[in-house]
């Protein structure tokens, strides 16, 4: 299905979504739900047929001719089930106030008299504007031309006419049982035209196939067909004619047939003799359907709607014949002695007989359902068995059998005629809840989202909101569903465009961004491994991030487009900052803080997720120093004069500073280490910023004495005291007493070298002896001396 196709059909439902106040609008023959897909189904037939194209099978274009089908079966169908019925005479009335009343008249009351015969009728009506295409036999020049040139040969030459040939040429001459035969043109023109008779019938073309006849030179076949007529005088008929014009022509003169039901009866008796041709004999029980012309007629039926054509034509034709006989008062029917009849009014039993007929018409109709079929798709096909569904006013468990069908794989995604049917049993629930007809909720939910599974692997992301906003209570879910599955593909502005739509269609902007960031977590967590097991290493060199940590990490997008929602990307960058750091990924964990906007930093409530918030950006502030200083040492060389050495040592020494005073504030606070009260256990938020702590305040207190002890060389003097500058002091000897606080009860830092898969307190130990070795280098034996010089 090509892409303009779905936005055509999106567009439609735009449109008449704002007439859903307006059922006329929606249900206006011209310009309704129903008339505007059935229009783009067959614009797009005939662009197909047009190109030809080889990539469209014609599985395919079947499925597209069945909705539209389809979709002109709801326009006829729907109107007359939701408007307000039009008042008309009941037949009875018609023939108590003139017994003269011609039968069209009373064939019209008694349609409108009966719902289920309206119906039946217009569904007939229907079949006959989708009957396919008729071929028109090549006429001749003349009538029997062949024929009739050898039976004339025969007379001018004395020598008889042809073994086996005709010598008489009426219409009945091959007709009367002695093995009689036209000229083999003549026979096949017969056949063909009969055929063709029969395709008019079959399309309710009668007037061409009238004219078909006469041009064949056949008036009396023409005369034949005409006796299907109804009788017809307006001068009697007291009718009111809808457009208000009077035609003298058609008030004076009348028309059709007078003695239709004697025609009738003859129509039935040529279509059982079995000496006529089939073709012959088929087109007079398309002419009379009645049961016992049924396996004549049945036996020109290829194709499902050519079943359910006659099953109706039948129904439709006996429910008026038995009408007719009802009244008894027809003087058209009757003669003079109808008119003695006096009509007798409706009554219970007339009631029952309704309701009886009603259950006759359901079970011949059911019988369709499994019907043998020669050409065309088959009688289970899912449009047939919708089309069927809906004359049988069905529609609801129709739903819910696609739906069922759709849970349980029978609906091949992958066949070429499976977007079509989702997507017309899509906008079919959408077009019965515009006109206030119940759906079942499930069912819904399910077509729904099949259609749009269609439209997101057919790239259709600008129209997957509107789908989803269908969805009632799961809309929100649907589309965060549908925005989750974006992965990677799309960028930080297609996100945005997509989250807008949301709003466009209804949907709660906040409440989508929400849960999709929650399902985009969720999603990269299932296949991210668990933060459990040993300690990372800080040290070894880490690899490229993959695509399931860039889908963790673009995830905080979703919550940061908009201010509304900054309190949950609070809680949701804690969550990801955690299993960044707890599994050793740094620059992914730094890569988030600096997504985030400025503002959530101003976010004080609830207070555990704000302190935590803010225990990371102290510790990136200090990560970053970190990275200075070492960027800072770089770019000492040994051909420096005194200027620029001078400028270098005072950058160098004021980082030092800063680092110290950072890294000092944070390991005397009670960083990543949440409150908790008497009566609570220890959580999964708690464990994890444990394992945090563990990790990186062992890995500062090295690398701050590591920074300290190297750049002993350069500066004479730096901080004391923990926090206090002296420049009488070395950054040997802060570097020792830097032990003191890691060493002090109230940190109790020694607890986070305590870890077998970390850096463990023996390395820092090492460290340390090394610093005081450094430290008696000057002269002495007393390993302290550093410690008291200055002291």
């Amino acid at each position: 299905m090509s892409d303009s196709l779905y936005a055509a059909c999106a567009e439609v439902l735009t449109t008449c979504q704002n007439l859903k106040d307006n059922l006329a609008g929606l249900l206006d023959p011209s310009t309704g739900f129903a008339p505007r897909l059935r229009h783009l189904c067959r614009d797009k037939i005939d662009e197909l047929e047009r190109t030809a194209s080889a990539d469209v099978s014609q599985a395919e274009l079947d499925a597209l001719r069945m909705e539209a089908n389809t979709w002109g079966l709801l326009q006829a169908l729907m109107p007359a089930r939701k408007m307000e019925p039009v008042s008309h005479p009941q037949p009875e009335t018609l023939l108590a106030q003139n017994p003269f009343t011609p039968t069209v008249t009373l064939a019209q009351a008694i349609m409108y008299a009966s719902p289920l015969l309206s119906e039946l009728v217009v569904v007939r009506e229907w079949l006959h504007e989708t009957a396919t295409t008729v071929q028109h036999p090549e006429l001749t020049t003349g009538y029997w031309k062949f024929t009739k040139h050898n039976v004339m040969q025969g007379l001018r030459t004395g020598a008889g006419t042809r073994e086996g040939l005709v010598r008489e040429m009426d219409p009945d001459a091959v007709n009367r049982g002695d093995g009689k035969t036209l000229a083999a043109d003549d026979a096949a023109f017969e056949k063909s035209l009969a055929q063709a008779v029969y395709s008019f019938i079959r399309a309710g073309r009668l007037d061409d196939a009238v004219e078909l006849c006469r041009k064949a030179h056949q008036p009396w076949r023409a005369a034949s067909i005409r006796g299907s007529l109804l009788f017809q005088w307006r001068a009697i008929a007291n009718e009111q004619r809808d457009d208000g014009l009077d035609d003298e022509d058609n008030a004076e003169g009348w028309q059709g047939n007078q003695r239709r039901r004697l025609w009738k009866s003859t129509c039935v008796r040529a279509a059982l003799n079995l000496n006529l041709s089939d073709p012959e004999r088929v087109v007079f029980a398309a002419l009379a359907p009645t049961p016992q012309t049924f396996t004549i007629l049945k036996s020109a039926c290829r194709t499902w709607e050519d079943h359910l054509w006659a099953q109706i034509s039948i129904l439709c034709e006996e429910k008026q014949s038995s009408e007719m006989m009802r009244l008894k008062g027809c003087f058209w029917e009757g003669g003079l002695a109808a008119l003695e009849e006096t009509p007798v009014p409706l009554n219970d039993q007339d009631e029952e007989e309704e309701v009886e007929w009603e259950k006759e018409v359901t079970t011949a109709l059911e019988t369709l359902g499994g019907v043998v079929v020669e050409d065309g798709p088959p009688a289970d096909n899912a449009f047939h068995v919708s089309q069927l569904a809906i004359i049988l006013n069905r529609i609801q468990p129709l739903l819910d059998s696609f739906a069922t069908g759709l849970r349980d794989g029978i609906y091949d995604p992958d066949s070429s005629e499976y977007p079509t049917m989702t997507r017309f049993f899509a906008h079919l629930c959408l077009f019965l809840q515009m006109i206030d007809i119940h759906t079942p909720p499930l069912a819904t939910q399910v077509i729904l989202e099949a259609y749009l599974q269609v439209l997101e692997a057919a790239g259709q992301r600008e129209l997957i909101a509107m789908y989803a906003g269908a969805l009632g209570d799961n809309a929100v879910e649907r589309y965060a569903m549908f925005l989750t599955s974006l992965d990677l593909s799309a960028d930080i502005k297609e996100r945005r465009l997509a989250l807008t739509r949301a709003r466009e269609h209804g949907l709660d902007v906040d409440t989508v961004a929400v849960v999709t960031a929650e399902r985009t977590i969720e999603k990269a967590f299932e296949r991210l491994p668990q933060l459990r097991g040993p300690l990372p290493s800080i040290i070894a060199l880490q690899p490229e991030p993959s695509n399931v940590e860039m889908l963790l990490l673009r995830s905080i997008e979703w919550t940061t487009f908009l201010e509304t929602t900054y309190d949950t990307a609070l809680e949701q960058a804690t969550v990801i900052l955690r299993y960044f750091l707890g599994t050793g990924r740094v620059n992914l964990a730094r890569k988030l803080l600096d997504m985030l906007p400025p503002e959530i930093a101003a976010i004080s409530e609830p207070e555990d997720r704000a302190t935590e918030y803010l225990h990371y950006r102290q510790f990136f502030n200090i990560w970053e120093l970190l990275d200075r200083v070492t960027e800072c040492r770089s770019l000492q060389v040994s051909l420096m004069n005194k200027d620029t050495r001078a400028e270098w040592l005072r950058d160098y020494k004021e980082l030092i500073e800063q680092c110290y005073g950072a890294i000092v504030k944070l390991l005397t606070e009670d960083w990543m280490l949440p409150g908790r009260e008497a009566d609570e256990g220890v959580d999964r938020r708690h464990l994890e910023m444990l394992r945090v702590r563990q990790i990186y305040v062992p890995e500062l207190i090295l690398r701050l004495h590591v920074m300290l002890y190297s750049s002993r060389e350069h500066i004479s003097g730096s901080v004391h005291r923990y926090h206090a500058y002296s420049t009488s002091d070395s950054n040997l000897r802060v570097a020792l007493e830097l032990a003191n606080i890691v060493a002090d009860s109230r940190y109790k830092l020694y607890d986070d070298f305590l870890q077998p898969d970390g850096r463990r307190l023996g390395e820092y130990l090492g460290v340390v002896r090394q610093a005081v070795i450094a430290g008696m280098e000057s002269g002495g034996s007393d390993s302290f001396r550093v410690l008291q010089v200055g002291a």
